[in-house]
């Protein structure tokens, strides 16, 4: 599969791009901190629970978006963070598979029903979720099941990029090790993610460089801070430890700045690519299909319910035809009857005829 580089459309560019990311994972794994380091700007409130007594209860799931306008390098990128408060925070997690699913879903509906209009809504926007990252908890040892499940219930809708949040919890040894437990974890279970695809025999060799890094650094190690601290006279987004400073932009301490770069440059345009091309046009065909599906059984019932009318009828006017033929004999038995009574008298009137002679 070739990977195009940002999109050189002139037009485009100077409109801008459009890109929507939706951010799953449980409460505490550094969502709302990630999605405004990614933005740098608060774009995500913090969470505040200025009631103790109050802090066990569980809201559910909620599904919220934000836009923001971002420059990257001259181009205009309207960029769509789905943010998912509240999953993984419940003992049965069913519900939350089911309003993510749902939703993505929804975009769907919502672009099929365009497509059907004769006449297209000019200010109609497109709000397909183009990718996923999806945080895991540093652990240590594996994929949960609730991990497990919901990248193989979600991964035929959307694109999704596996995360590891707060990796500064873990040593670079064990970081190593994790991400290693992790990916053989998705190659067991078979979960499809975007896993960066390239063709060695028909891509250039600078993407199928780049592309085999990518891949190599899933899941991603992610570190968030909106704060800054100085280091060596200059200020830097990291995270102060009695040990050292933990940089965000770093690469060599997380993976932020090559993610960040891959979703908002140099992958964004494969990502919208396979949303609408292979996604969509998957969902698009599953549910053309049941529709079909629906009518023929409808159809089908139609016809039986003709077939059963027609065969009743059949019977009516078989039913008719044996009265008729029934009168029929009967009514040719009372003339015979009346003929033969009729030439019995004559017969004997001209019996008697015959004796007064």
């Amino acid at each position: 599969m070739s990977h195009p580089r940002r999109p050189g459309n002139r037009k485009n560019v100077k409109k801008g791009f459009q890109f929507t990311l939706m951010v799953v994972g449980a409460s505490g794994l550094g969502r709302t901190t990630f999605i405004n380091t990614l933005c740098d700007a608060e774009v995500v409130p913090k969470r505040e629970c200025d009631e103790p007594e109050m802090a066990h209860i569980e809201e559910g799931i909620k599904i919220k978006p934000y836009t923001v306008e971002l420059d990257e390098d001259g181009i205009k990128i309207s960029l769509t963070v789905v943010d998912t408060p509240g999953f993984g925070d419940m003992i049965d997690n069913e519900y939350c598979f089911q309003e993510i699913l749902g939703y993505l879903e929804q975009q769907y509906d919502d672009i099929l029903s365009e497509e059907s209009r004769i006449k297209r809504n000019r200010r109609f926007r497109d709000n397909r979720v183009h990718a996923l990252l999806y945080f895991i908890a540093p652990t240590g040892h594996s994929l949960r099941e609730i991990d497990i499940e919901l990248m193989k219930r979600l991964s035929p809708r959307i694109n999704i990029i596996p995360v590891v949040g707060k990796s500064d919890s873990l040593t670079p040894g064990e970081l190593a090790d994790f991400k290693k437990r992790v990916m053989e974890d998705i190659t067991h279970h078979k979960i499809p993610i975007y896993n960066f695809p390239y063709d060695p025999e028909e891509d250039d060799d600078e993407t199928v460089e780049e592309n085999s890094e990518l891949r190599s650094l899933l899941p991603f190690a992610l570190i968030g801070c909106e704060e800054e601290v100085t280091v060596n006279g200059r200020k830097v987004r990291g995270r102060q430890y009695p040990w050292g400073v933990v940089e965000v932009d770093n690469p060599q301490h997380c993976d932020f700045v090559k993610l960040r770069y891959a979703l908002l440059s140099s992958h964004f345009q494969d990502l919208k690519e396979i949303t609408h091309d292979y996604l969509y046009e998957n969902y698009r065909t599953e549910k053309l299909s049941r529709s079909t599906d629906s009518a023929s059984d409808n159809d089908s019932g139609e016809e039986d319910e003709h077939s059963r009318l027609k065969e009743e009828q059949f019977k009516k006017e078989d039913g008719k035809l044996k009265e008729i033929e029934d009168r029929v004999q009967r009514e040719l038995k009372e003339k015979q009857q009346e003929l033969w009574t009729k030439e019995q008298q004559l017969m004997s009137l001209e019996a008697n005829q015959i004796h007064v002679q």
